[in-house]
């Protein structure tokens, strides 16, 4: 495990989507990075398609309602 020095601004909006999103501030901080590699490797995708992808990588089955 490393430390990564982010700004004030930017560690308040990961605080608060934290909250949101029911994840530790770690959590969130790691799948916004994790998002954005992948974002970047893969510039023709929606995030919703990264999503997806990543999902149906975990072997995460998805309902048809969910893929609509």
């Amino acid at each position: 495990m490393g430390i990564v020095k982010i700004g004030d601004e930017l560690h308040e909006d990961i605080r608060r989507a934290s909250a949101v999103m029911c994840r530790s501030i770690n959590a969130q901080a790691e799948f916004w990075i994790k998002i954005g590699m992948l974002a970047e490797a893969n510039p023709a995708l929606s995030f919703n398609e990264i999503v997806r992808m990543q999902l149906e990588t975990a072997h995460v089955r998805l309902s048809d309602a969910a893929l609509a």
